[in-house]
């Protein structure tokens, strides 16, 4: 028992996300005896695909927690950048200069979040929660409460297209942020700057960094990584809608939380994110192979959340006691 503890703490892989991959395979196991289905190949990339927009959301949610802040707008601007993608294609505007449109879009939500809080000492709780309403607002006012058709062959092939008609495009955009975002985070001074700031704020204020200016920045890639899941959600519906993507918040934060990352700030990692995500998708892909109605899924994901949380503050307590011996 003992060799097996030490292997686990001498392994940097299995410390940091032993738990979730167990739960992952466990998971696995699980659904494979339940339905002869859930290990096709066709259903795991289904999986993935579906994932992909959550995932990609909970990336930025991410480096929001490992700050001690919160975004509980993504849902929203992801919509209102999906409704920026429509207006955009049906004024004439080229697909790909639309898509950047959409990303500034979601951007300049992201600054308007991190600005009222940094600013204003506002704690991001209530700017998100009073976003969350204002972004969705300005949706509906843009188009008058109507869907946005889409019809562009590059966009609408962002969501439904496959590369060698194997993968899916959606599957390939995760795993590139996937590398992009972890790099941001574990390897450069910008990730080592908000991980500081989150641990102890008023030490990073001590040596030197712009805590409130780090802020504003974390929630523009926050506000761009739900506009790219809202990019990616206009292509799947073929349409831009107003009421897209509500509810997405919780599940990008229960994504982000199963994956190791703190509430309280200071620790988190873009792959552990990503495990988490992948947790939430394979329990709804295999509650939906099993036929059990939705709303089992909503009670299922509540549970979640309370588990992961109920983990986050026992390994906070650790944390603690064991400096505190």
């Amino acid at each position: 028992m003992n060799k097996i503890k030490s292997y686990f703490q001498s392994n940097r892989i299995l410390r940091n996300y032993g738990g979730v991959l167990i739960a992952l395979i466990g998971l696995f196991a699980l659904f494979s005896i339940l339905s002869p289905f859930f290990l096709n190949t066709n259903n795991l990339l289904t999986v993935l695909s579906q994932v992909s927009i959550i995932a990609i959301m909970a990336f930025g949610m991410t480096f929001v927690l490992m700050i001690g802040e919160i975004d509980l707008s993504v849902g929203s601007i992801a919509a209102v950048s999906s409704l920026v993608l429509g207006m955009s294609l049906a004024s004439g505007i080229p697909g790909m200069v639309a898509v950047i449109i959409a990303l500034i879009a979601g951007g300049i939500a992201g600054f308007v979040n991190g600005m009222v809080g940094a600013k204003l000492n506002i704690p991001s709780f209530i700017v998100t929660v009073a976003t969350m309403g204002i972004f969705r607002g300005v949706g509906y006012a843009l188009t008058d409460s109507r869907p946005v058709p889409i019809d562009n062959e590059f966009i609408l092939a962002i969501g439904n297209g496959k590369l060698f008609d194997i993968v899916p495009y959606t599957v390939i955009i995760m795993v590139i942020l996937l590398v992009v975002f972890q790099v941001l985070l574990g390897k450069t001074r910008f990730g080592r700057r908000a991980k500081m700031s989150g641990g102890n704020k008023t030490a990073a204020e001590y040596v030197g960094i712009d805590t409130k200016k780090l802020q504003v920045k974390i929630f523009m890639i926050s506000g761009v990584a739900a506009a790219v899941s809202g990019i990616i959600l206009a292509s799947r519906l073929y349409s831009s809608q107003p009421n897209v993507a509500e509810g997405y918040e919780l599940d990008a934060i229960a994504a982000a939380v199963l994956g190791g990352t703190s509430l309280s700030g200071g620790y988190g990692t873009v792959i552990g994110t990503f495990i988490g995500a992948i947790i939430m998708g394979v329990i709804n892909n295999g509650m939906n192979l099993m036929r059990l109605p939705y709303f089992y899924q909503l009670i299922v994901k509540g549970l979640i959340i309370i588990v992961a949380v109920y983990l986050d503050v026992r390994n906070k307590k650790r944390i603690l006691g064991s400096k505190g011996d």
